[in-house]
């Protein structure tokens, strides 16, 4: 399965930060991975002029979050066909910190992720459990339960990103067993040919072992997405799995 490395912003960077894809873009030129997709979600004031400005390289650019509606007296948000109006590929949708932030729930994160798909554009759908509900040996059940409300119903490609909360932006990442464990439980509760992200702490030093598992397709990478020096060696190790 064609590995997919994806990076999230989050709420970094300014017009600014277009030399770090272009770093990237540069480096990707001289030496990129044959079986591997590569895909920044910056904020969405970045994607428009990131899509334009980088439509020859073998990046692709994807929003954060999205509306579930096409339109409307929404202030403040963005439609998942404006995000594909500004040239986008993929939305990232039910991240943990959407849900903790926003309260969102499995049932607005399908309605977002179906909205994605009504746009053209493949969704990148996030579980995962929080560390008292790993200590507590509920991780399976928790993310079992997301997998059931948040996952559309549908023959159309989606990806799932398998992100442990308690391992976001804190450098501790689960076991490559512990992984491999819920790899294969997702695996289990999805179809064959869906992709399965791992995120959380993702860095150069841990990815070819993390991608190295049985059912990681890829990863979605944080803060090791936001410099190409950072991030070229995990799309590197992308194309080894």
């Amino acid at each position: 399965m064609r590995a997919l490395i994806a990076g999230n912003w989050k709420m970094h960077g300014l017009a600014a930060s277009r030399c770090e894809v272009a770093a990237l873009a540069d480096k990707m030129k001289a030496s990129a991975p044959a079986d591997c997709d590569v895909l920044i979600c910056p904020p969405a004031t970045l994607v428009a002029a990131f899509a334009k400005d980088f439509s020859g390289a073998a990046i692709q650019f994807g929003g954060q979050d999205c509306h579930a509606v096409p339109s409307g007296a929404h202030t403040g948000d963005i439609s998942a066909e404006m995000f594909a109006d500004a040239g986008a590929a993929f939305v990232i949708v039910g991240h943990s910190e959407r849900r903790a932030d926003h309260g969102e729930s499995d049932a607005e994160v399908r309605l977002k992720a179906e909205a994605v798909l009504r746009a053209g554009l493949t969704p990148i759908i996030c579980v995962g459990e929080s560390e008292a509900e790993r200590k507590a040996g509920t991780a399976l059940d928790v993310v079992g339960a997301q997998l059931e409300r948040s996952l559309p119903e549908t023959s159309a490609d989606f990806v799932i990103a398998y992100e442990p909360v308690w391992a976001i932006g804190t450098g501790l990442t689960p076991t490559l067993a512990d992984i491999a464990e819920m790899h294969g439980f997702i695996r289990s509760n999805t179809r064959k040919d869906v992709r399965i992200l791992y995120g959380g702490s993702v860095k150069p030093g841990n990815a070819t072992e993390i991608l190295a598992i049985d059912n990681v397709n890829g990863a979605l990478v944080g803060g090791a997405s936001l410099k190409a020096d950072d991030f070229y060696p995990i799309v590197m190790a992308g194309g080894k799995q």
